[in-house]
């Protein structure tokens, strides 16, 4: 991938929530979706945001239960030692 090409996805993709949402204009869609047609990595990245968006609203009535320790090294990641249970 060139860098060219690489910019173009990055430039698409940081409207992919507006697009999953269905709020985009029809010509940048237009775009994006001939861009979606020849670029498979972002097809792939599209295709899991919206198996993600899915899955959320499919289990968003049943509270998340995570466990303390995926709770702990998830706040250690992201540098939030203070609110992790120790």
């Amino acid at each position: 991938m060139s860098a060219s090409d690489k910019s173009k996805c990055e430039s698409l993709l940081g409207s992919l929530s507006d697009y999953v949402d269905g709020s985009l204009s029809e010509d940048f869609c237009a775009e994006l979706e001939r861009h979606l047609a020849e670029c498979q990595d972002c097809r792939v990245v599209v295709d899991t945001l919206r198996k993600t968006v899915y899955l959320y609203h499919e289990n968003a009535s049943e509270p998340a239960e995570v466990p303390d320790a995926v709770r702990e090294r998830l706040f250690r990641c992201l540098n939030l030692d203070d609110y992790a249970k120790h």
